[in-house]
């Protein structure tokens, strides 16, 4: 391999001579040898650095024109474009195990883009420190990383993926409109359910957790830059964290504003906490859908039976013809690596120190994965399973005359005590609810016939009936 020699502050360094990175890069390279290609920095990370690397050179070009001159704008600028279209992230090889403050990846990313800027305009134009990193602080600039990387990936990821897997479900819904089935608590047989009801659940439940992403917005889409070293802004010109935060905006297509306490957005990770928060819920409530469709689907012939979902895969390499609800076991297990990385973000975001939080780039990488996690397992769920749900409407109905707990549909009519007593002999003489009835003495055959109908048994609630009157209108 052929080397050059670039330095910094503390001597000279041995640099691949294919590589746009310098000295601080290199010295992190040798130094930090921990999952290496494997738990590389984020490239949710080097796509936002390239981005405020523009906007700072954006807001230093109107607020310091004598310093960030035209021709260091168009370097820069260029440079930041490759490094935005991921073009050149063979030359971000840093590791998520690093310095806490994410120091050495801001120094990548000022080195990288030096040296390519310097190559664009043909001449030693830039210097990482002076120039690509003029008004900022690793300190500030990381966090600001962390916001639009979080931002981008929650708005154009897993909101999209929500929207499907609820596109899915109304259509299901719609459906399966007056299917009537057993419903279910503590595992154990309930009153009826329409299956379309089940799924609105479902439904209602993706659609809150998108609300609640939604809310968490606001908070990470204020930004840290501005505040440099410690959070007074010492080194950047008056009104930067306001400009740099409108060309944030206009690179990106949101609404992106400084942080009014720039003491606050340097050691508090509060925001990315509350944003986990709402995709841990997202994961519940993925665990307990996916946990939903396979116990429904489980048999196909000693389970429940009573929902088919797609065929994709043989499931055994001993049983033949086995076939398993993989899709549902995928969005479990991402739940539980989702529910996981919530408590690393909650430790890294609670050891901040004075004026700095130095477990960042474990905070990011963990909620980057979060979001990455959920949003192509959703996708994946709804493409290779939810689409083909289709519910196995014979089993249902057997299931649902079978069910001891039709029996609540005679307590206006024999009580509480004596329908229990007709449940218990059905089940133990292993007989219908009506013989059951009918032997107590409590209702005739005939009269029994009149009052008992499992199907009209769903009740709808008038909030529910309000909403859907609604949306016919």
């Amino acid at each position: 391999m052929e080397y050059r020699i670039e330095h910094d502050s503390m001597g000279e360094v041995k640099v691949p001579a294919d590589k746009y990175w310098a000295a601080q890069t290199e010295r992190s390279h040798e130094n930090f040898l921990i999952g290496v290609g494997i738990e590389t920095m984020p490239r949710e990370i080097t796509h936002a650095f390239g981005i405020l690397k523009k906007a700072a050179a954006m807001a230093n070009h109107k607020l310091r024109p004598e310093k960030m001159t035209d021709e260091k704008l168009a370097a820069i600028s260029g440079a930041c474009d490759e490094v935005i279209s991921g073009s050149l992230n063979e030359h971000f090889p840093l590791v998520v195990w690093q310095t806490g403050s994410g120091t050495q990846s801001n120094m990548n990313a000022n080195e990288v883009i030096a040296n390519r800027g310097n190559e664009i305009a043909g001449a030693k134009l830039l210097h990482p420190n002076d120039d690509v990193n003029m008004s900022q602080s690793s300190n500030d600039t990381f966090p600001t990383a962390m916001h639009i990387s979080a931002v981008l990936a929650v708005e154009d990821k897993v909101l999209p993926a929500i929207d499907t897997l609820v596109a899915t479900f109304r259509r299901l819904e719609e459906e399966h409109k007056g299917i009537v089935k057993s419903g279910r608590t503590h595992l154990q047989d309930a009153t009826p359910i329409e299956f379309s009801q089940e799924i609105s659940g479902w439904r209602s439940s993706l659609e809150r957790d998108r609300e609640m992403l939604v809310s968490a917005l606001p908070y990470l889409k204020t930004l840290a830059l501005g505040g440099t070293a410690v959070g007074t802004g010492l080194n950047a010109p008056k009104g930067f964290d306001v400009e740099v935060a409108k060309a944030v905006s206009e690179l990106t297509g949101k609404d992106f504003v400084t942080a009014e306490n720039k003491f606050h957005a340097l050691t508090s990770k509060d925001e990315i906490v509350f944003a986990h928060g709402a995709l841990k819920a997202l994961a519940a409530d993925m665990m307990k859908i996916a946990n939903d469709v396979r116990w429904l689907a489980s048999g196909p012939r000693d389970g429940l039976g009573e929902i088919t979902i797609p065929e994709n895969e043989p499931g055994s390499s001993i049983m033949p013809g086995k076939v398993n609800p993989t899709q549902c076991e995928q969005v479990t297990m991402v739940a539980v690596q989702v529910i996981g990385n919530d408590v690393a973000v909650g430790m890294a975001a609670s050891q901040g120190n004075f004026e700095l939080n130095v477990f960042m780039p474990v905070c990011a990488y963990n909620f980057l994965q979060s979001a990455r996690l959920l949003a192509e397992s959703i996708l994946s769920f709804n493409k290779n399973c939810a689409v083909g749900i289709c519910a196995n409407r014979e089993k249902m109905h057997h299931n649902l005359h079978n069910s001891l707990m039709l029996v609540t549909a005679l307590n206006p009519y024999i009580g509480y005590e004596n329908a229990a007593k007709t449940a218990k002999k059905a089940f133990h003489d292993n007989i219908s609810l009506k013989e059951a009835c009918v032997e107590l003495g409590f209702l005739t055959a005939e009269r029994f016939d009149e009052v008992f109908h499992p199907e009209q048994m769903v009740v709808t609630s008038p909030a529910a009936l309000s909403a859907q009157k609604q949306k016919e209108r």
